[in-house]
């Protein structure tokens, strides 16, 4: 009973308590800063009425407006209760429902670069043209903006049929295809050489090899590059909605929010892309954890 005690007490003071406080920073500071960005409004709007606005009612009136160049943390927390309790799940105007148009496309586009790494990793590692040839090539496909590539895949898949969902899970996929080949590269060369030389002993063929020992040893590579990878996919679905001109999902949302001025619906949808791609990291983290658990690795 007093380990358990003492073991959550030290999580408290590890964990909770630092975490807590560095959220409370970012509070603060965002308050501050509400109040800085949208005083020059309400000091514009006194001297047009041709009245005075004591300071009290300067700092009120900067955490009310309607259109804010930096709204207040309680607004966005009020626009997200609304968006979310307050509707149905089903409703366009559900941040539900956007985060989940969102969240699809990110899921089928991770799963595709995944896919798509871990075939690319494998063949480098056993093949040494393909060494040669083609890593230097995805390292320099990263250089390239998505924001200069998604209008022209989302138009050339549009002009051979193909639209919906698919056009902004290969963006996704496009994005995070790359850490998962380098971090699974990176794991099938790391068995020590004194392993292959024991397998090569053992007379292993070149599969046994790899389903023995690089694949084992790759797993925490793997997991820890698909962390990455996941919150990678997601930007790219964000921005894969934003040059469709798509009614729904998060990027619509910012899209719209950006259209018409309303600061409070951006920032909402943006806190909602932070808490959806932190708990996607969590899940990948918490899976990773158990099947290396299951493998006899450290946790």
């Amino acid at each position: 009973m007093t380990s358990s005690r003492d073991g959550f007490a030290a999580f408290l003071h590890d964990r909770l308590i630092p975490i807590g406080t560095v959220l409370l920073g970012i509070l603060m500071l965002w308050y501050v800063f509400t109040v800085v960005l949208n005083a020059p409004f309400e000091r514009d709007q006194a001297a047009r009425a041709d009245t005075e606005i004591s300071t009290t009612q300067l700092i009120t009136n900067t955490m009310m407006q309607k259109r804010p160049i930096l709204p207040a943390p309680h607004q966005v927390a009020v626009e997200i209760w609304e968006t979310t309790v307050e509707k149905k799940i089903t409703s366009k105007r559900s941040l539900i429902y956007h985060t989940w148009v969102t969240l699809s496309s990110t899921l089928l586009g991770f799963a595709m670069g995944t896919g798509l790494g871990i075939l690319l990793a494998v063949g480098i590692v056993h093949s040494r043209v393909l060494d040669k040839s083609l890593m230097p090539w995805i390292i320099t496909s990263q250089t390239i903006p998505i924001l200069a590539i998604a209008p022209m895949v989302i138009v050339v898949l549009n002009a051979i049929g193909i639209s919906g969902l698919l056009p902004k899970a290969v963006i996704s996929m496009y994005l995070s295809f790359f850490p998962v080949a380098v971090g699974m590269e990176k794991g099938l060369r790391s068995p020590e050489v004194m392993h292959l030389d024991l397998m090569h002993t053992y007379n292993a063929s070149r599969s046994q090899v790899f389903w023995k020992l690089r694949w084992p040893a790759s797993v925490p590579f793997l997991f820890t590059s698909m962390k990455v990878a996941v919150a990678i996919s997601l930007v790219g679905a964000i921005v894969g909605e934003l040059p469709t001109g798509a009614s729904a999902g998060l990027g619509a949302r910012l899209l719209s929010g950006s259209y018409y001025g309303q600061t409070i619906q951006i920032w909402s949808a943006l806190i909602a892309a932070s808490l959806l791609a932190a708990a996607l990291v969590m899940v990948i983290d918490l899976i990773g954890r158990s099947v290396t658990r299951r493998m006899g690795m450290a946790a």
